[in-house]
């Protein structure tokens, strides 16, 4: 019973990674058609939406919202506000496939903020081996950026902002994981990514001015296809925060620089893998192999 617990939560976490991985592509392309924080907002007024028949009651967001504000709140800083924020403007200044990859630091960054916060999930020796080897993969990726020149520093100003989403969402795991299941998760996300979603659009407002509607629908279907993204993932995610310990299950998340790197040098035509970002991931693939062996 309990290895058959351990698969299925296993390919749970897989399929969140693997949804996620496929964003990075998607953005790139909604961004065409959409200044970066209204995109972002609109994203996950979307999303909060789409989950809300799934919550038990229609009014379920709303309550949980009203009950358990402080906790909506902070969870939606640090998952959605300012996560996204930084990932949609970031990822006008990088590419698909270096974005993919600066986010394969989550991971690391989960391990630390676990450690800190955490009384049941301090690292051990093999852990901090792990987080030198991914982030010596981040360093290399940025600096392959050159961000001694004018080009080249906007770009590494992407990355870092990408850099800072990932340890803020470290911080929101373990908000999220310090209630162990006594919050309903696909009420919890639908309520975080609403008033994320709103606060995105607030924020754009003032410096995008009023969102642009006259799309073609092959926007929109970019639009749905990273709501549902969202909605699925971090549902997914949130469940599983209950279930298993932060350091072990966001090891699974450097399934996205792999896969979403890939996908970046498949399908986008201006992007094409370099030596200094397969040298950056396999750092980062050690790390997980390193990590992995500590967490079994």
């Amino acid at each position: 019973m309990f290895l058959t617990k351990t698969i299925r939560y296993n390919l749970l976490a897989i399929l969140a990674c693997l949804l996620w991985s496929s964003s990075f592509v998607t953005t790139k392309h909604a961004l065409d058609y959409q200044t970066p924080l209204t995109l972002a907002g609109l994203r996950f007024v979307l999303a909060g939406l789409i989950q809300i028949p799934l919550c038990g009651h229609l009014l379920a967001p709303l309550r949980m919202l009203r009950k358990e504000f402080f906790t909506v709140l902070l969870v939606s800083i640090f998952h959605t506000i300012f996560l996204y924020g930084t990932f949609f403007i970031g990822m006008t200044w990088v590419g698909g496939a270096e974005g993919a990859i600066m986010i394969g630091v989550g991971p690391l960054s989960s391990a630390l903020m676990a450690h800190l916060f955490m009384h049941d999930d301090k690292m051990q020796r093999r852990t901090l081996v792990s987080i030198g080897f991914g982030m010596a993969g981040v360093v290399l990726i940025s600096l392959a950026s050159k961000p001694w020149s004018p080009v080249g520093l906007k770009e590494f100003f992407g990355l870092m902002l990408l850099l800072s989403g990932a340890v803020v969402s470290a911080l929101g795991n373990v908000v999220v994981a310090k209630r162990k299941g006594g919050l309903h998760p696909i009420a919890l996300n639908s309520a975080q990514m609403l008033l994320g979603g709103v606060v995105l659009l607030l924020i754009a407002f003032p410096f995008e001015g009023a969102a642009n509607f006259a799309l073609p629908p092959a926007f929109y279907g970019q639009l749905m296809w990273l709501a549902v993204i969202s909605a699925t993932a971090f549902a997914i995610w949130f469940h599983l925060l209950s279930k298993i310990k932060v350091s072990k299950l966001n090891l699974w998340k450097f399934l996205i620089p792999l896969s979403g790197a890939t996908l970046s040098w498949l399908l986008l035509p201006d992007e094409s893998p370099t030596l200094p970002s397969l040298a950056g991931m396999a750092l980062i693939v050690a790390g997980i192999v390193i990590g992995q062996r500590e967490s079994k």
